[in-house]
Formats: structure tokens, sequence, C-alpha cells
């Protein structure tokens, strides 16, 4: 069953994870790699508000750490799309702005994750 959980939320974060880096591209342009920071970004806060929010607030059922931490936010995350395009801007001989999006990216991430559980304690 945690196979099937895993494989639905990562059907689901996938499918968002395309959605929303391309719609946040879309609006903002190819300069810098804006989609995947924001999906890197959100999928930080989520997996910090779900997690707190399971491990602080209310008691779930397992599956829903198979479905949500792993196989959605596991599929939304694009990590490994972040380290092809800090290495795309390198070749590009845009270190500066490969500089800006690691420390960017690193720096948000983190605080996203804060955010999330501050925002759970707290409320």
């Amino acid at each position: 069953m945690k196979w099937l959980l895993i494989a639905i939320g990562g059907a689901l974060g996938s499918t968002a994870r395309y959605g929303v880096g391309l719609t946040v591209q879309q609006w903002f342009g190819d300069r810098w790699p804006v989609g995947t920071f924001v999906v890197n970004l959100s999928g930080c806060f989520f997996i910090g508000f779900f997690l707190t929010l399971a491990s602080e607030r209310i008691t779930l059922n397992p599956g829903w750490h198979y479905l949500v931490p792993v196989g959605f936010v596991g599929a939304y995350t694009t990590f490994s799309t972040f380290e092809y395009e800090t290495f795309r801007l390198l070749q590009l001989g845009a270190g500066l702005r490969a500089l800006s999006y690691v420390l960017a990216s690193v720096i948000a991430g983190f605080f996203a994750v804060w955010l999330a559980a501050l925002a759970v304690r707290r409320f």
C-alpha cells in the first residue's frame, strides 16, 4: 500500500511541479530560473508545514507520510533541475546569476521551512 501512496503522491507532485514551474516562468521570463526557484521554495514551505503539523499538532495515519512528503513533495521539488540550471548559467558565463540563484534558493528555502514550522506552532 505504501508504494501505491508514493506513486499517487508522485504523480500529483510531478504534475503540480510542471504546472507551477511553467506558469511562473511564463510570468517572469527565462533570464533567471524563477519557475524552479518558486517550486523549490514552495516545496520547502509545504514539507516544513506538513511535517511540523503531523508531528506536533495532529495524529495522522502513517500512510500520509508516504503520500505527502515522500510522494508528492519528493516529485514536486526539483533539486536536480536546480543543479542543472546552475550548471547551465555557469556554462553561459553568468557566474553572478548562478551564485545569486544558489544563495537565494538555499537561504529562502531554509526560511520557508522555518516559517512553516513557526506558523504551525503559532496557530
